[in-house]
C-alpha cells in the first residue's frame, strides 16, 4: 500500500509530460505534412557529385 502513495503520483506526472509533449508536437508544427515524407522518398534525387581530390604535388 505504501508502494501506491509513490507510484500514483509518478504515473500522473509520466502521464501529463507525455500529454505535454504531445501538445507541443501539434503546436510546432509536426503533423502538418503527413504524407509528403511518404512521396519524397520516392522522388528521384539529382546525383551528387563526385568530390575531385586535390592533387598537389
Amino acid at each position: 500500500m505504501n508502494g501506491l502513495i509513490f507510484l500514483i503520483p509518478v504515473a500522473l506526472g509520466l502521464g501529463l509530460a507525455g500529454l505535454a509533449a504531445f501538445f507541443w508536437s501539434v503546436k510546432s508544427g509536426q503533423y502538418d505534412d503527413l504524407e509528403g515524407a511518404a512521396f519524397r522518398i520516392l522522388e528521384d534525387q539529382p546525383a551528387l557529385p563526385d568530390k575531385k581530390e586535390d592533387k598537389t604535388p
